[in-house]
């Protein structure tokens, strides 16, 4: 993966759903941490100048609710470094249209880039070798991941192409929902927006595989997937007949620019 030319950064926004928001990579405090706010913390360090961060995300969101409900608001931030993650909560539902996906996601980079901010957009990994469940999504996906790279192409948005490299599909990187990172999941799309960055420091080492793990026992395996249904699958399920969100109430947990501290994010 190649690098963006070093430079300073005065005013970085985060869009996007959950995953941006930080889940799920809890910071301590009753809260989520997450890649965005690692990212925050690695560009303020990296230079001289003080960083100014707001993260707009919000759990539960679809591509066309961030389009709609945070893009105006980011760019009224006058931010010169964005990341536009969305698509998760698009692809797990049975009427997803993965064109007008990638049209939003589009629409949304080439907004921010006209607006003279250096873009960041991450692709999905495919987790449908170790989750049963994602290989009924899985064409949809790896649909959307090739849309998002030509459209980064075109609106000069950068691709950090997290599903290109193995690791991220590694279920240690991922907590026990299956659809978000865990804390060193987080650790390592921050490492990668970084390198992407061309910040000092940052090399390629989140690409590198995990320790060899113990194989698990086909019970075992059978009793994980088990407890993941009755925890995560059928209330998900449950809730989405209802046509409740996660999101349901929920706003921004950074919403005005604020400048970054190793305490504060």
């Amino acid at each position: 993966m190649s690098t963006l030319a070093p430079r300073t950064y005065a005013r970085y926004v985060a869009i996007g759903d959950s995953s941006t928001e930080g889940l799920d990579d809890p910071d301590g405090r009753g809260g989520y941490r997450g890649w965005a706010n690692r990212l925050a913390l690695h560009v303020a360090e990296a230079q001289p100048a003080p960083l100014l961060y707001a993260n707009l995300a919000v759990r539960g969101r679809t591509t066309r609710d961030i389009r709609k409900q945070q893009l105006a608001t980011a760019l009224a931030m006058h931010p010169d470094l964005v990341t536009v993650f969305s698509g998760v909560n698009d692809v797990v539902r049975r009427d997803c249209n993965v064109k007008a996906v990638a049209r939003d996601i589009e629409l949304m980079q080439s907004a921010c880039v006209a607006a003279g901010a250096t873009v960041l957009t991450i692709t999905m990994p495919d987790l449908s070798a170790v989750v049963p469940m994602a290989r009924m999504m899985r064409e949809r996906l790896l649909t959307l991941n090739d849309l998002v790279r030509e459209t980064c192409a075109r609106t000069g948005a950068r691709c950090v192409d997290l599903a290109q490299h193995p690791v991220t599909s590694d279920m240690r990187l991922w907590s026990d929902d299956r659809l978000h990172a865990n804390s060193e999941g987080h650790r390592r799309i921050a490492a990668a927006l970084a390198q992407a960055l061309g910040l000092s420091g940052h090399d390629g080492w989140w690409t590198q595989p995990l320790p060899a793990d113990r194989a698990s026992s086909i019970v075992a395996r059978v009793t994980g997937e088990f407890r993941w249904t009755r925890e995560h699958l059928l209330p998900w399920l449950w809730r989405h007949a209802r046509g409740i969100s996660s999101g349901d109430g929920m706003t921004a947990k950074r919403p005005a620019m604020e400048t970054v501290t190793a305490e504060n994010v």
